[in-house]
């Protein structure tokens, strides 16, 4: 008798914001962080969408903030993964826990699941940094791998991931509280193009660059140093409300970098409310 290989969901947040062709292919589901915008509280990626956002933030008078979703609405979007699925045997990763306190929303919300099988893990970073994770995992359950191969899948991505960014400005991350070592940047600081790094689940600073275009060109050689002669299995450029600026470094990366897969996606709004409008970043992983 040949034993069904076991059926496994998998899950992540919106801050990954990954391409809807992937979250369609692999099966992915999302679970929307919240935006409040004064008296509203609008689901990432479902309530509001990055154009309307950044078109919204041009004229806002309130700035919005960002908060994780409850323990109570994890235990409802887990019971809802496992019903659409039809299993019981869920993996998720989700943005870090340095950044944000999903992670330990989940974990309360899976200590009320008795029934369910969860795996939780912090993927120490976000956007298409935690993306990738996210994928690899797919990968291996659709091929039939099991809850431990799964996780294997994801840390070996997360162990040679690197994720860079160039903001505008550090004025949204300062407001935030997310910049971390980068507040030594404050000072004559709100008006360089700082280059960012997330560093164990941190965002942390890298240069101070007097351009964004220097800042760009030194994210492309860091890009090429760190990759040195190692295959780069995916590579990624988010932007927030930068398209055309996104696609020219794209292009570059592809030339650069060599990757396998390469894909363009969006800054989520809740990213987008602690970066800025402007901000352009690249990931990839190293194989």
């Amino acid at each position: 008798m040949i034993m069904c290989a076991q059926k496994i969901a998998i899950a992540t947040d919106s801050t990954a914001y990954l391409p809807p062709a992937l979250l369609e292919r692999y099966g992915i589901f999302v679970m929307p962080l919240n935006l409040v915008w004064g008296e509203e509280v609008l689901k990432d990626g479902v309530d509001i969408r990055p154009t309307d956002f950044y078109r919204r933030l041009e004229t806002a008078k309130v700035m919005p903030t960002t908060s994780q979703p409850s323990a109570g609405e994890f235990v409802d979007f887990f019971r809802q993964v496992a019903e659409q699925a039809g299993t019981d045997t869920i993996v998720a990763a989700f943005i870090s826990a340095a950044l944000s306190g999903t992670v330990a929303s989940a974990e309360a919300a899976r200590g009320m699941l008795s029934d369910l099988h969860i795996e939780i893990e912090d993927s120490r970073s976000t956007s298409m940094g935690l993306g990738f994770q996210v994928i690899a995992a797919a990968e291996v359950t659709q091929n039939g791998g099991t809850v431990k191969e799964a996780v294997e899948a994801m840390r070996r991505v997360r162990y040679s991931l690197n994720v860079m960014f160039v903001v505008d400005t550090l004025e949204f991350l300062h407001r935030g509280g997310r910049i971390g070592g980068g507040k030594r940047f404050l000072g004559t600081a709100l008006q360089i193009k700082p280059l960012l790094q997330l560093e164990d689940g941190r965002i942390e600073p890298l240069e101070q660059v007097r351009t964004k275009k220097k800042a760009l060109a030194r994210l492309l050689e860091i890009a090429s140093e760190r990759k040195g002669g190692a295959r780069v299995p995916r590579a990624a450029l988010v932007h927030a409300n930068a398209p055309e600026d996104c696609q020219a470094l794209m292009d570059e990366v592809n030339a650069l970098l060599l990757p396998d897969d390469i894909f363009m996606t969006e800054v989520s709004p809740v990213i987008g409310t602690h970066t800025g409008p402007g901000t352009l970043g690249l990931g990839f992983y190293t194989a």
